[in-house]
């Protein structure tokens, strides 16, 4: 599987680690009434979607850049690549 990284172009994926859920940049209100039960879903509670699915990806065989990779997971299909800490702007 080849992801495009915005900066460096096309890569194999072996040069990654998945890192999981891309919901994982959207972390709960620590001083919310209910903080704990919202960390712990945080923590614990995964989607395991079938299809299209937002994943984080981290470039530890390169630049070490952090990327958002939306990717189809029955077909390992790429449809979109971009950097984190441009999506959590």
């Amino acid at each position: 599987m080849l992801i495009n990284h915005p900066l460096l172009g096309p890569r194999d994926a072996q040069e990654f680690v998945y890192k999981g859920d891309a919901s994982l940049l959207r972390r709960p209100d620590s001083n919310a009434e209910d903080a704990l039960e919202r960390f712990t879903d945080y923590a614990y509670l995964r989607d395991n979607p079938a299809g299209e699915h937002r994943e984080l990806w981290y470039h530890e065989q390169g630049d070490r850049s952090w990327l958002v990779v939306t990717r189809n997971t029955l077909t390992h299909e790429v449809l979109d690549v971009q950097l984190a800490s441009e999506v959590g702007r």
